[in-house]
């Protein structure tokens, strides 16, 4: 599809729309989160009339949003030429893991108002979702996928450039306190650099802050990490290519995964992206 491509981006909760939206974010879309549907076509046509300023959209909309789908399409259909210049990607997962994933973060089912609990939810939700469903583009079923494996996947359907250059790298920041990322290919522990959780002023901001990204680059151990690093990769990647290999899941660790591990992996993704190699980076547990 040539031209700007607008992307609405659905599904169920706890499916993963947060996620994709980060991943399609590292691939170049312009990304909204819950825009009210009324709104979505003007926006479409504002996109549209800004004239390259906005190559590729992502929109989510959900059942948050409102629920008049119909007259959403009939709406994008008039403001599109043809119809055929927006696409949807809706996000599914098994009841039984919607379920679990909402027991697990302990948050609550947006339509789980009336105390019916989240089974009975994820059944409304599925019902009112379904003009939506039966209108994607593309479904993506997360119930087995890891994030890395549905970052994988969202690159080969909307990623560009040569099939070469279409090798996912991910990059995962995380705490050693939480577990190694089982699907690390290359792993680096970077707890011998200066820990910002020492510093109060420091602690309660993450290694996405400049501060903190200041602090872990105080001295030149970071910098000489880095180059090491560098060097590293830029021996390893293009053998992995020749090896025909499709992903490379970097992770890097600190004790609670929230400053020097974000820090470095932000670092990382520059240096990367620099190089042309199409990147994803997720902070596992910088929230923690």
């Amino acid at each position: 599809m040539g031209g700007m491509r607008f992307l609405i981006v659905s599904g169920m909760s706890g499916a993963g729309k947060s996620r994709a939206l980060d991943a399609l974010e590292d691939l170049g879309f312009y990304c909204v989160d819950n825009m009210p549907i009324s709104l979505i076509p003007k926006f479409a046509e504002i996109s549209m009339e800004a004239k390259g300023k906005y190559e590729n959209v992502a929109i989510v909309t959900d059942v948050r949003s409102g629920h008049d789908f119909e007259e959403l399409f009939d709406s994008l259909d008039n403001v599109m030429p043809d119809g055929r210049e927006y696409q949807v990607l809706f996000l599914d997962a098994s009841t039984e893991v919607l379920v679990n994933r909402y027991k697990e973060t302990r948050r609550k089912h947006p339509l789980d108002t009336d105390g019916a609990g989240v089974k009975e939810a994820v059944a409304r939700e599925r019902e009112l979702l379904e003009p939506i469903r039966s209108r994607a583009d593309f479904i993506v079923d997360t119930t087995a996928l890891s994030t890395v494996k549905l970052n994988e996947h969202l690159l080969n359907l909307f990623g560009e450039g040569s099939a070469e250059s279409r090798m996912i790298i991910s990059i995962i920041s995380f705490g050693f306190k939480y577990g190694i990322p089982t699907e690390s290919d290359l792993l680096f522990d970077v707890r011998f650099m200066p820990n910002p959780h020492y510093d109060p002023a420091l602690r309660p901001f993450t290694g996405i802050d400049k501060a903190v990204r200041d602090y872990v680059f105080s001295t030149d151990v970071a910098d000489k990490f880095m180059d090491h690093v560098g060097s590293l990769l830029d021996f390893l990647i293009p053998n992995y290519l020749k090896e025909g290999k499709t992903s490379l899941v970097i992770s890097i660790g600190c004790t609670g995964g929230r400053h020097r591990s974000v820090a470095i992996a932000e670092e990382m993704r520059s240096m990367l992206k620099n190089k042309g190699y199409p990147i994803i980076v997720t902070h596992r547990d910088y929230k923690r």
